[in-house]
């Protein structure tokens, strides 16, 4: 596709969103932006795509904030999608995140709604595996959650023992995660640490004062005068004897 032509897409996705077009044919307009061959071009195209759809999927998800469930979660799917293409995995994990929330809270009334512990383990893993740990705990918890849920509606106990397994299983996925997060805090306050007191060193030391090099005009100069100066006084001496 030419420049014009990668132009003219990506003002046609833009446009779509700002019309609220939270479609299939917004999100295929999306990958044809995305095709383009130019390296440049392409790394610039996903920086200023993402920050777009970055602020219109917050400014959206608030609009709708009273519409229906199956609406919110519409919009919410079509963001994720539209991030997972643009290769934005944080902005995809925070916004899967909110579905799967807001489907967990709504499941109350609708039940059809309900999130699997299988579901939540499954979002755990993806954000460990992704980095984003605090998120995994979360999900570890929501995981727990609905399995004990699922223990006093459906106490059965040739089920008692597969379930104390996943719990487990659960509970050790919970305790790496947070096992990640504080060693990465950690690091993180390390290199913060070492970064001030570098900076610390470094302005407490006085400035280094180095001789100014002298002009080549002058040492050519001074080396003519020595020259001299070694005749005349081996004249003297010739002179004297």
């Amino acid at each position: 596709m030419s420049d014009s032509g990668v132009s003219h897409q990506t003002s046609l996705f833009r446009s779509q969103i700002k019309n609220k077009r939270f479609n299939e044919d917004s999100l295929r307009i999306l990958e044809s932006v995305l095709a383009s061959n130019d390296v440049k071009l392409l790394f610039q195209l996903r920086s200023s795509l993402k920050e777009f759809i970055r602020s219109e999927s917050i400014s959206v998800i608030r609009q709708i904030a009273a519409n229906s469930v199956d609406q919110q979660l519409s919009v919410l799917e079509f963001f994720i999608q539209a991030f997972a293409i643009i290769g934005d995995i944080e902005s995809c994990l925070a916004l899967r995140y909110e579905a799967l929330v807001l489907r967990e809270h709504k499941s109350q009334i609708q039940q059809w709604l309900q999130v699997s512990h299988l579901q939540w383990l499954n979002f755990a893993e993806q954000s460990i595996e992704n980095g984003y740990y605090a998120i995994a705990v979360k999900a570890c918890d929501y995981a727990l959650s609905c399995l004990r849920r699922n223990d006093v509606t459906e106490s059965k106990t040739d089920e008692s023992f597969e379930i104390l397994q996943v719990t487990d299983n659960i509970n050790r996925l919970k305790n790496s995660a947070l096992a990640l997060a504080a060693s990465h805090s950690v690091q993180a306050q390390a290199a913060e640490y070492l970064r001030k007191k570098t900076t610390a060193k470094t302005e407490l030391q006085p400035p280094i004062c180095k001789k100014a090099p002298r002009p080549a005009s002058i040492l050519y100069r001074n080396g003519i005068k020595k020259h001299h100066d070694r005749r005349l006084n081996a004249s003297q001496k010739g002179t004297a004897h």
